[in-house]
């Protein structure tokens, strides 16, 4: 299925019950006096994690949500019944922003987090409560309140631990298909990729991260040019970035680009997208070695980690052939298992739990 990553929707909490106003009727208490009960409070709207639910296709098809009403109060001091409250369910990963004032409200990224958009209006008091000494026959009820009413933005951010970045036909989709079970569409046209595709690589039993293919990205992608734009925010969320380059590009076109120019075009629209994604760990991966002789090869590399200035680590593989994707792959592994026993020891010096 494809994935469907942006969705706005309207939420309206229930409104809370009117009032009642009553008064009791006995046959042998003539002065009974009010006994109007209270409204129920409306229900109110809760957005639901699932990791079942990968995408927010449902959205596009339903665009409003209403909880239920709170009912009136009724004579001899009975409450009406609270609304219902709704819930409403959506993937893993989907952070909340209200459309009007542009907050972000919440950001659901485990399974059973729950968030409250909308609040129900509280129920009206009935004329009970407005009884005194001096008004022993009060005539006046409150109404409910209205619930709170939300045009919410949802965004779909993949939970990936790594991404591959790179221009389009970098090999992305290769390499996922090399190192885990996913099965990306590979071709050799530009935006093969035309959504995320996630795939779990499992270096070992019970010793695994997952690794997510991002479209390709082109030079202008960070205001809207080619498809890698859409898909910006899903590197946000990764702990390690994978910067994908054709060693051998084509003549012409995107494709033209040297390995140098590539990553520098590269870098230039996480800067104008976010510039914290330039301080994630990112290491560089030369794609495609089986195009060169060994010795132009190791030429290209080297003008390439002198012109960047690169001190950071890097790799030289073929996707396609398989060949030295698995080093990277152990590598990584290790990165996330340093990364815990740090997190444990500063965990334990703290008198805390790692995360």
């Amino acid at each position: 299925m494809k994935l469907v990553d942006e969705a706005e929707i309207q939420v309206i909490a229930g409104n809370g019950g009117n009032g009642c106003v009553g008064f009791r009727r006995e046959k042998f208490i003539p002065l009974g006096g009010p006994d109007g009960g209270d409204g129920g409070a409306g229900g109110s709207v809760w957005l639901v994690a699932d990791e079942n639910v990968n995408t927010l296709v449902d959205f596009r098809h339903q665009r409003q949500f209403r909880a239920q009403r709170g009912e009136n109060g009724m004579g001899r001091q009975a409450y009406g019944k609270g609304g219902d409250d709704l819930i409403i369910v959506v993937p893993v990963g989907t952070m909340v922003t209200n459309v009007e004032t542009d907050e972000v409200i919440g950001d659901l990224t485990t399974h059973g987090d729950r968030l409250l958009v909308a609040r129900g209006g509280k129920g009206g008091l009935g004329n009970m409560h407005f009884k005194s000494s001096i008004n022993r026959t009060p005539r006046k009820a409150l109404p409910g309140l209205p619930g709170e009413e939300r045009e919410l933005k949802l965004e779909l951010k993949l939970l990936a631990d790594v991404g591959l970045l790179g221009f389009p036909n970098a090999g992305k989709s290769t390499l996922i298909r090399a190192v885990s079970a996913a099965t990306p569409k590979v071709a050799d046209y530009p935006f093969t990729t035309l959504y995320p595709n996630l795939g779990v690589v499992s270096v070992e039993a019970h010793r695994s991260f997952v690794i997510a293919d991002i479209p390709g990205l082109i030079e202008g992608a960070a205001d809207g040019a080619g498809l890698g734009a859409q898909f910006l925010r899903h590197l946000q969320r990764t702990r390690l970035l994978l910067h994908l380059v054709d060693i051998a590009p084509m003549e012409g076109g995107v494709e033209g680009l040297s390995p140098a120019e590539q990553v520098r075009a590269i870098e230039n629209e996480l800067r104008k997208h976010d510039p914290e994604l330039l301080d994630k760990p990112r290491w560089l991966v030369f794609n495609k070695s089986d195009l060169l002789l060994d010795e132009e090869r190791d030429e290209v590399v080297r003008a390439t980690l002198e012109a960047l200035d690169w001190k950071d680590r890097w790799y030289v593989v073929s996707a396609i052939g398989r060949d030295g994707t698995a080093p990277i792959m152990r590598d990584v592994m290790a990165f996330f298992d340093r990364q815990r026993e740090e997190a444990l020891e500063a965990a334990n010096a703290a008198g805390g739990h790692a995360p």
